[in-house]
């Protein structure tokens, strides 16, 4: 199977699937409501208002959310980035802008303020999916190039096959597939949640500073290094045939997809390493400005140091299993189902090992760990893949000597800067501390960008820079 019409297939697995999707969604939303309300500890009302409302408002927004998984589908497998750009935009723009509102205004709401919000957030991400394709549908321009898979929107919507069944159990099979390696997935990068509300680890009060510190540790990956993994995942599966290896491929999309993964690699260890280095120097003024000294005397300089270091392999493992995925074949997916399994089980086990031992640092360290094992699972997937070509995509994640002096010179320096003009010595010692982290980090980025000349060559491509030329007069 190509993998263009892999990609096809999943656009109609997840317009069929919307006849269960549905109402299983309904019934899920029910029953873990009632687990969070009935079987787990519920916040003094006193202290979190409205708590039941919320977590009703919070299903209803799930439910809403999985009507527009057949548009997202669609979008992602036709490459509608602009699409994609611009209905997340609006959504998280809108909903911001009704979070500020309400907690201006109504702030005795409580939690109704952040459960309407994401419903609102919801509803306009799903309309602008909706509203899109059935402007283009309808159009004659779509019905000339004839290149998505429904002709119209009802398409989209559940429907009997050709033969009568009520069930396409081929697709059905595929979609458990699906479904399984999505469930493993979610347990390895939301289970320390799990953990944490299921086996009570944490009380409410280090639960909001491991959440704090989650949510902005966890922005470059959001706004940055899932768009690059999701975007280059599609360009993998459509560069790639599935089921081939890779001396048996066209050799030009084959160094091709070399060449961008190599680069890829590159740039996610860069990436990561700057966020690392700098970050652990600048953790605790960074919480100090954002939160005060309730963040930044506690736990939170911990936790967001060692974040700093998950977000480096968060963005290697992005970049790694991006390909992964698009060049398995069926058969190695679901060897690679298994390997997740017994990953999910030992990082539910050791996240509540470490978060004993160490409290919520043991969360972090947990993922640390499994993100480990998962980069070690694909860059041996990579190796075995280009092995008996002559290309080694790998090499990126190789620094030049002088790069690598660089990043431990600023961090050596900034560190030094941290103990001597931070965070207690005032506003003018701070400025000092940020303008050397400010001058060590653009000696960093300069010393790669004469290093890495490849890399420099990619991104001037995919951001379409013209390369200077020297004219003779």
């Amino acid at each position: 199977m190509g993998s263009q019409e892999v990609l096809g297939q999943a656009a109609r697995l997840a317009s069929s699937g919307l006849l269960l999707q549905a109402p299983l969604g309904v019934l899920w939303s029910l029953f873990l409501g009632w687990v969070w309300l009935q079987l787990l500890e519920v916040p003094d009302p006193n202290v979190a208002p409205h708590y039941a409302a919320g977590v009703v408002l919070f299903g209803l927004s799930a439910v809403v959310e999985l009507l527009g998984e057949p548009f997202w589908f669609l979008a992602q497998a036709h490459m509608f980035v602009k699409l994609k750009v611009i209905a997340e935009s609006l959504s998280i723009i809108l909903k911001s802008v009704l979070t500020v509102f309400l907690v201006l205004w109504l702030p005795h709401w409580g939690l109704y303020i952040f459960s309407l919000a994401q419903l609102f957030y919801t509803t306009v991400l799903v309309l602008c999916y909706v509203i899109y394709f059935t402007k283009l549908l309808g159009s004659p321009e779509s019905t000339k190039l004839q290149t998505l898979p429904v002709s119209r929107i009802t398409d989209l919507l559940p429907n009997i096959t050709r033969n009568g069944a009520f069930i396409n159990w081929k697709e059905a099979k595929l979609t458990w597939s699906f479904f399984k390696q999505s469930f493993l997935k979610q347990i390895l990068t939301e289970g320390e949640r799990y953990v944490m509300t299921f086996l009570n680890v944490l009380n409410f009060g280090d639960q909001g500073v491991y959440d704090i510190v989650n949510n902005l540790g966890s922005l470059v990956a959001r706004l940055i290094f899932q768009p690059i993994e999701e975007s280059f995942y599609v360009f993998f599966a459509k560069v790639l045939e599935r089921e081939k290896d890779a001396t048996l491929q066209k050799q030009e999309d084959v160094a091709v997809a070399a060449a961008v993964l190599e680069s890829l690699l590159k740039l996610a260890l860069l990436s990561g390493l700057t966020i690392t280095v700098f970050g652990f120097a600048y953790s605790q003024l960074a919480l100090d400005i954002y939160g005060g000294a309730m963040l930044s005397s506690g736990s939170g300089p911990v936790l967001l140091r060692s974040y700093c270091l998950y977000v480096l392999l968060l963005a290697i493992n992005g970049v790694t299993e991006c390909f992964t995925f698009a060049a398995m074949s069926k058969e190695e997916v679901d060897r690679y189902n298994f390997v997740m399994l017994a990953l999910s089980s030992s990082f539910l086990v050791l996240s509540y090992l470490l978060t004993r031992w160490c409290g919520s640092v043991g969360f972090i360290l947990a993922n640390c760990f499994n993100m480990g094992i998962r980069i070690t699972q694909s860059l041996f997937f990579i190796h075995r893949y280009y092995q008996r070509s002559p290309h080694r995509p790998l090499a990126g994640l190789r620094l030049s000597p002088v790069l690598l002096g660089a990043f431990a010179l600023s961090g050596g320096v900034t560190a030094v800067s941290e103990v001597f003009l931070c965070c207690e010595q005032g506003w003018p010692a701070r400025l000092a501390h940020i303008a050397l982290g400010a001058f060590c980090l653009g000696a960093t980025l300069g010393t790669a960008f004469l290093t890495e000349t490849k890399l420099v060559h990619f991104l001037r491509t995919q951001l379409g820079v013209p390369r200077r030329t020297d004219k003779t007069t």
